[in-house]
């Protein structure tokens, strides 16, 4: 827990409250390329969402580098599906079957970028999240110094979902401010405000206390676009200094120390997805390669637990 503030944590925990046309094994059904629905396996970027491997977007890009192969064949189109008993691979490396969904609250701390990996050689969140967690993906972004609550999924396919403005779900942050905040500035933000042509949606700002030339602030958004915080504090004359991220939707940093991850209790995670949590575990791919992939390396078993060391990683390279 942050010592340096008090109301870095709001409660105790909220974690309580396909193919190419190329030869396919006998028996399989042939991957198809398809310009409407799915039928006989899914598509290649929701596969390596759902495992957690990475989001969509971040899939078409992997293809495009020449790095997934479906049966031993690189892929050069994401038009693909993945037909029951494939075998996918990364680099090389089989992706592992689907786990349930699993939710995990992290306390990033500042001074991590919130990326696979990262050109400037700085360290990221994945670098330093703790061993026991199984390969992850985020769930928005906080920037270099910003830090708090990050949401962190096995599931790219949640981590789509979460990040989506239509879900609904406030973002909270504690933010002190170098200057004197005007109330009715403040106050103007809850109507939205355009700045350098990007329009923000409403934003609440309540001014808590003043220290010295510093304030504090709860902001709390519903967008999260990039830098937003910072960019709208900067277009009313405050300059951010520090801002923590205290809850997201109903999930609450609490009173984790900063580099400490809890996972969300699966009852908690239902109640809070509903129907849409139901509906995806039931869509879940049960593939089960029986191949081997190229190099003649069986593939992965399935585990029922965290595979330690958040293997298997791609190999990193610059977005």
């Amino acid at each position: 827990m942050s010592k340096s503030d008090p109301k870095t944590t709001v409660g105790k925990t909220a974690g309580d409250p396909a193919a190419t046309g190329a030869a396919m094994p006998a028996g399989k059904p042939k991957a198809t390329f398809k310009d409407g629905g799915e039928k006989d396996g899914e598509r290649v970027a929701k596969v390596l969402a759902r495992a957690g491997m990475c989001s969509r977007r971040e899939a078409e890009r992997w293809i495009a580098e020449g790095r997934v192969a479906l049966d031993g064949k690189v892929l050069d189109t994401p038009a693909v599906v993945v037909p029951p008993g494939a075998v996918l691979s990364v680099d090389g490396v089989p992706v592992p079957e689907a786990e349930r969904t699993r939710l995990w609250r992290y306390h990033k701390p500042a001074g991590l970028v919130t990326t696979r990996s990262d050109p400037q050689g700085r360290q990221t969140v994945f670098d330093n999240l703790p061993a026991e967690l199984p390969r992850v993906v985020s769930i928005g972004r906080l920037d270099l110094n910003s830090e708090g609550l990050l949401l962190l999924t096995n599931d790219g396919e949640l981590s789509r979902r979460l990040e989506l403005p239509s879900t609904g779900w406030p973002r909270r942050y504690r933010v002190r401010v170098h200057g004197a905040p005007d109330p009715a500035k403040l106050a103007g933000l809850a109507k939205g405000i355009t700045v350098s042509g990007v329009h923000y949606g409403p934003i609440e700002a309540a001014l808590d206390k003043v220290q010295g030339a510093n304030a504090w602030l709860t902001v709390t958004l519903r967008e999260g676009k990039n830098r937003e915080v910072r960019k709208v504090m900067e277009a009313i004359g405050l300059n951010v200094n520090r801002l923590i991220r205290v809850s997201y939707g109903p999930f609450q940093l609490g009173i984790l120390e900063k580099g400490e991850a809890e996972e969300i209790k699966a009852s908690v995670l239902r109640d809070q997805l509903g129907r849409w949590l139901q509906a995806h575990e039931e869509e879940r791919p049960t593939r089960k390669p029986a191949a081997k992939p190229a190099g003649g390396k069986p593939a992965a078993a399935k585990s029922s637990g965290p595979k330690p060391g958040h293997a298997p990683a791609p190999r990193r390279r610059p977005a």
